[in-house]
């Protein structure tokens, strides 16, 4: 029998299919989410959706089984990309149950949990009373009473119209100057999400966009690359049809359509923590334009120093947080933040029940560049500010005693120390350029995650050496770390 703990995680369930995530697992989680989340909210309905993997749609049916079987009513959506899923759970005020892996290999499956109106599961918010009740169905120790109210209803319900009319209400592109626009869905969600809402497939009107698409089939092996934006080999393909085109800008999803990763005409990348900054200044600028006076941003911690600059610049508050969704969506709703921004390219918003959409995002880049006549590159170009290293991985044999060495380094050269999410170092007030870095914990592997970012390049990779130097000196092989950027 699988142990629940090996792969049921900080935000999410994510493991190997049958090994870990098998149908009796799910059956197992259905009915513990029911009875741990759904009834105690006084919720007698959930929504479930899936992704394009092979395994998704007989997953998604048994945890779908063991909600019924607690006298939960479910909702079948089928296929769906997670925001879609997050539409579904906030329009019907239900909790929800998305099955994907996100970017993960083919072999894997998981799934995403949220409580009514999108609302976010993690270790803190239900998901560890959610994993040991199932183990314990699992371990056959005992069964939970019968229902009074008998098993419930299962139906199914296509909602994909609807939530694109919903996007379609929240940003305007009508009135764009025309775009050529690539998008690479990577065989995900996106080569379904992406015609409804930016397209005429859901029966809306046509948009000033001339898509062109890239492996909009929706196949869970990905047989073209990895549907994961933020591994530079994936957009290859995107960046050269950009060129190929002569596109204005290039969008790439990743397996189910909640995150959305940009790149100029050139086919260059824009940082998510750029796109962060865009979005936020167009959040920040409608609030106040609806009469909002204390407006505020949600960043984390490994976001560029550009986003709390610019948030104030613009006369909203910053507020930086943990890595994660569930910590995200989390502090969003306590501060009723407009908008928040993730290095990952996860994008979340209060008009979106405070959930992460890629394809809002998109739309905003989108209606920026539309509504005026330069180049993405150069609008983006006030928005990335310093030079970053990108994420360095390590594997390293001692986390906590590497994690203390860094804290000793930073006491030597007087630089500022916080922990709120690993180890984060700022440069002395008086450095000049600046710098900061962050090192975490992955919740996944057994790796310290480096970010590195400075006012120069030269800067940058001084710090960004001697990190990795003093990281790595006892790694387990090092051949098992990510290649250093050039």
């Amino acid at each position: 029998m699988p142990r629940l703990t090996d792969f049921v995680k900080a935000y999410d369930v994510r493991g190997l299919v049958p090994e870990q995530l098998s149908e009796d697992v799910a059956h197992a989680l259905g009915t513990a989410f029911a009875e741990v989340i759904a009834l105690p909210d006084g919720k007698h309905r959930v929504v479930i959706g899936h992704d394009m993997r092979p395994s998704s749609p007989t997953l998604s049916a048994a945890f779908a089984a063991g909600v019924a079987e607690r006298g939960v009513d479910v909702t079948l959506i089928g296929l769906c990309s997670t925001d879609g899923l997050y539409y579904a759970s906030g329009a019907l005020d239900v909790p929800g149950a998305m099955f994907t892996a996100s970017h993960n290999p083919a072999s894997y499956n998981g799934i995403k949990l949220c409580r009514a109106a999108a609302q976010p599961v993690g270790q803190d918010t239900g998901l560890t009373e959610v994993r040991d009740l199932a183990q314990w169905l699992l371990d056959g120790r005992s069964g939970l009473p019968t229902t009074p109210s008998g098993r419930g209803t299962v139906e199914a319900r296509d909602l994909l119209a609807d939530y694109s009319s919903f996007l379609r209400g929240l940003v305007d592109l009508s009135g764009s100057r025309p775009l050529k626009v690539v998008v690479d869905a990577g065989n995900g969600m996106g080569g379904l999400t992406v015609p409804a809402v930016l397209g005429t497939a859901a029966g809306l009107p046509a948009l000033p966009l001339e898509i062109i698409p890239l492996y909009f089939e929706l196949d869970g092996t990905f047989p073209n690359h990895e549907a994961n934006p933020l591994d530079p080999a994936n957009l290859v393909d995107l960046q050269q049809a950009v060129r190929a085109h002569a596109a204005d800008v290039g969008l790439a999803f990743d397996g189910d359509a909640d995150r959305c990763f940009v790149v100029d005409a050139a086919g260059e990348p824009v940082s998510p923590s750029a796109i962060t900054g865009l979005v936020a200044d167009r959040e920040i600028a409608r609030a106040r334009a609806a009469g909002d006076r204390d407006v505020s941003v949600v960043h984390n911690v490994i976001s560029s120093a550009a986003v709390p600059e610019v948030v104030r610049e613009h006369g909203a508050v910053p507020i930086r947080t943990r890595v994660g969704h569930s910590f995200i969506k989390a502090e969003m709703a306590r501060a009723g933040a407009v908008f928040g921004g993730e290095h990952s390219a996860h994008y979340y918003f209060r008009d979106f029940w405070f959930a992460d959409t890629g394809m809002l995002a998109a739309m905003h880049v989108l209606a920026a560049l539309g509504e005026q006549d330069r180049p993405l590159a150069e609008l983006a170009h006030g928005y990335e500010r310093y030079v970053s290293s990108g994420e360095l991985n390590s594997t390293v044999a001692d986390q906590a005693e590497v994690l203390e060495r860094i804290r000793a380094w930073a006491v030597v050269r007087g630089a500022g120390v916080d922990e709120l999410d690993g180890v984060t170092v700022t440069a002395p007030e008086a450095s000049r350029p600046m710098w900061w870095f962050n090192v975490r914990a992955s919740n996944t592997e057994p790796l310290l995650r480096l970010n590195v970012e400075a006012g120069d390049r030269e800067t940058m990779t001084q710090i960004r050496d001697e990190l990795l130097e003093l990281i790595r000196a006892e790694s387990i092989s090092a051949g098992e770390q990510q290649e250093r950027p050039e």
